[in-house]
């Protein structure tokens, strides 16, 4: 049986998910960047690290059958089937509000910490901390100066990234409200996204 949820633009949203299950993350229009987290059900002082992540795949960027690790170097999520052009960011923070304060907006701007927050709140959790996220879809290149820029994401509508959930864990999604940088396409315009728990 497949259970399928929206990720509303601008939302986050957090679900309960056995081990075993596979956790298929859609690019719906093809344009949007969802952060994502994810932490062990029991104990969610232990969660999906990026930092310890890179340093057990030996790579920057997660490819087909590498396993993501926990801040105790333990499995928690394996990719298990890419159809969205594999680019994916394991080195940019969780926007919030004061990196919208820095791009010039002087309010309020919906962004990916309070999103996983308000998520995890809505599913009866609370995050210990706002980890950095896999950023599924997001295009960051670097040159070998060490550079970065800000692209907006390969996949097409309706490309997916499947991972393979490898202990009880609750997995937390951010549709990225991010409108100033390109990220979320060339029209800055951020959209709903789906995710299925197959």
């Amino acid at each position: 049986m497949t259970e399928r949820h929206e990720i509303p633009a601008r939302k986050g949203l957090a679900l309960s998910v056995a081990k075993g299950k596979t956790i298929k993350i859609i690019n719906t229009h093809g344009t949007q960047v969802v952060d994502t987290w994810a932490f062990v059900r029991d104990d969610l002082a232990e969660f999906m690290s990026m930092e310890h992540s890179r340093a057990g795949m030996n790579r920057l960027t997660p490819k087909l059958g590498d396993m993501l690790l926990t801040n105790h170097r333990e499995p928690i999520l394996k990719v298990v089937e890419d159809t969205s052009g594999g680019v994916h960011d394991t080195f940019i923070a969780a926007c919030d509000i004061h990196r919208y304060r820095g791009l010039g907006c002087a309010g309020y701007h919906d962004n990916c910490q309070d999103n996983l927050w308000e998520g995890m709140a809505a599913a009866g959790f609370q995050a210990p901390e706002t980890p950095s996220p896999l950023n599924v879809f997001m295009n960051i290149p670097w040159d070998l100066e060490g550079r970065i820029d800000w692209k907006p994401p390969v996949s097409t509508p309706g490309s997916y990234l499947a991972l393979e959930a490898q202990r009880d864990l609750v997995i937390a999604f951010s549709a990225c409200p991010q409108d100033i940088v390109p990220i979320n396409g060339a029209a800055r315009t951020p959209v709903e996204a789906h995710v299925e728990i197959v």
